[in-house]
């Protein structure tokens, strides 16, 4: 939870070496930072103390490096006994148990377990992510084997089967949600991941258009909703500050199983006619097995919560009593509203129609719906493309791989970029920034054009640095409480889903191969997120919050406690909430 004015009655404390503090309780933070008596000399930089950007990316040494066992504990409103009880956890809560608000940890110890958190947690949450991309992208390897001639498809069929698996896609994705949240989403995802591989690996004997597009609105009707409960389920482990670089490897994930699909397409499309079926059947089939195998394991890799990984195949538990204790403790410092409702409750029809009508929310609602749009035809439609220039198909396959390499790279790089300087909405401009001069010199280029430079200037458009993981953690902050994060991660993610159906008819058939009427409406498009999108979210929400400003000043400290005790606001619609920007 933002809470600025909050932020003043509760500073972050300088973190001070365990053999500084003497004269300090070890049971609890001193209640200001005028309180330690160890010298400005003695004390370590602020745990909000920006680095640089280069420090970050290169590990420089800092002069005055963090003592590794001084306290890594930061203040929030639960060091002031007024306050914290405004913002203590449900009993339903159902890591309840093991907050401790008097708990200190070190440096070291939250490193080590943020770690072992990275390889239980996100590892395993990026390799489920791998599963969805693989069975949702392998329509693009199919289409270097003639997969739209076998079937007697056209383009425009192409694009009517992508735009009924996003349609389908962002329908379920409130419906998944709903379902999430009432059976949780250690048992809901896997589920998910089983049905979808098993309507996957069925595309095997694919037999016509209706076969297609059947098969096209099931998987988007079970893999809707996927994305969301899997951000949700790690936000139950990652501080706010943690997520969006977290979520940036959760999307490098992808990139890499890109890489890794196009290999195996080079390999599987080899068996065209074994058993007298084409290669793109057989690699339905083995993706589909494969994804399923994945999926049934990770009923086993996805325990409920922190406080709920031991189970009879897991006798022992991920995490020991005082790592339980530190992973809730320092979640909940961090946003109290993450401690609101019990993983497995479900939303009450009043929660959900609260959550939809949060117009706060709709400005980054439209950014989902529009920034990737200038980047997705190119996208979609590289394979098609490079065949039409002439490229053969496992040339194809391959060519598809330096830009997935770099964009996972540059996708990195600018999420870094954008929790080093915290801003979101300045920094997300630099996807259209990218890409804008590449659209341009595309739709330049002569109605014949030497298919290497083609290539070229595809694949440099194609290495953008992605938002996407920065605008999702944008959402998450900017929702404010676990009931209305779910819902709003949801409505997001359905516009982004949006931006596919869009993109889907602006490469048209009557004007390929070149497609320059399409071009002309990615470079508009562009313009206007650069020009007013992305510049009038930010205004929008510096002057929210000015308005929060205004109204909380204007109280008294009675009155403001007063509001915190009786407020039925909840999330970002409270006084004390201030939005990312």
């Amino acid at each position: 939870m933002s809470t600025a004015p909050l932020e003043e009655l509760t500073p972050d404390v300088k973190a001070v070496p365990l053999s500084k503090t003497s004269s300090i309780d070890k049971g609890a933070l001193a209640d200001s930072a005028s309180q330690f008596s160890a010298s400005t000399d003695d004390l370590l930089p602020a745990l909000d103390e920006k680095p640089r950007f280069t420090d970050l990316l290169f590990r420089r040494k800092k002069t005055r490096p963090v003592d590794l066992d001084s306290y890594a504990t930061r203040r929030s409103v639960y060091d002031d006994p007024a306050l914290a009880k405004h913002y203590w956890p449900t009993k339903k809560y159902e890591n309840l148990h093991r907050f401790d608000p008097s708990a200190r940890w070190t440096f070291r110890e939250e490193r080590a377990l943020v770690r072992k958190i990275d390889w239980r947690v996100m590892f395993w949450a990026a390799i489920s992510f791998s599963a969805l991309n693989l069975d949702r992208g392998n329509l693009s390897q199919a289409n270097t084997d003639n997969f739209l001639p076998d079937l007697g498809l056209t383009t425009d069929d192409y694009n009517l089967g992508n735009s009924i698996f996003r349609l389908a896609f962002l329908a379920a994705e409130l419906p998944s949600q709903l379902v999430s949240k009432k059976v949780g989403p250690d048992r809901w995802i896997p589920t998910q991941m089983c049905l979808w591989s098993i309507i996957t690996l069925g595309q095997f004997w694919l037999s016509g258009k209706t076969s297609f597009l059947v098969c096209r609105a099931l998987l988007g009707f079970i893999q809707g909703g996927f994305i969301p409960d899997l951000i949700l389920y790690m936000s139950y482990y990652y501080t706010k500050t943690e997520l969006p670089i977290r979520l940036a490897f959760f999307w490098m994930s992808s990139n890499i199983c890109s890489i890794v699909a196009s290999f195996i397409a080079y390999g599987v499309l080899h068996l065209r006619g074994t058993l007298g079926k084409a290669g793109w059947r057989w690699l339905f089939l083995i993706e589909g097995l494969l994804t399923f195998v994945i999926g049934f394991a990770t009923f086993f890799m996805m325990p409920p919560s922190p406080t709920q990984t031991r189970s009879w195949f897991r006798p022992n538990g991920w995490f020991t009593e005082r790592e339980e204790t530190i992973i809730v403790s320092r979640v909940l410092r961090d946003d109290p509203s993450k401690g609101d409702m019990h993983n497995r409750e479900g939303l009450t029809i009043k929660r959900l129609w609260t959550a939809v009508c949060d117009y706060d929310l709709w400005p980054l609602y439209i950014l989902g719906l529009m920034f990737g749009i200038p980047i997705g035809p190119p996208g979609t439609y590289l394979t098609l493309s490079l065949r039409n220039l002439g490229f053969g198909t496992f040339e194809t396959n391959l060519l598809t791989i330096p830009s997935t390499v770099l964009g996972f790279i540059t996708m990195f790089l600018v999420t870094l970029l954008s929790e080093t300087v915290n801003d979101r909405a300045i920094v997300s401009m630099l996807e259209d920034i990218w890409a804008l001069p590449f659209l341009i010199a595309i739709y330049s280029l002569p109605e014949n054009p030497n298919q290497w430079v083609y290539y070229g200037l595809a694949s440099g458009l194609l290495s953008y640095p992605y938002t996407h993981p920065i605008q999702v953690g944008w959402c998450s902050r900017n929702s404010g409480a676990v009931a209305s994060r779910t819902v709003n991660a949801s409505l997001y993610n359905m516009f982004v889903q949006l931006t596919s159906v869009v993109s889907a008819y602006i490469y048209r058939s009557d004007d390929a191969p070149r497609y320059r009427r399409g071009n002309r409406v990615l470079i508009a498009i562009s313009c206007v997120n650069l020009i007013v999108l992305y510049p009038g979210t930010k205004l929008y929400y510096v002057w929210r919050n000015k308005q929060r400003d205004k109204i909380w000043n204007a109280m008294t400290p009675e009155e403001q406690a007063h509001y915190l005790a009786t407020t039925k606001d909840v999330g970002n619609r409270r006084l004390d909430f201030r939005f990312a920007h």
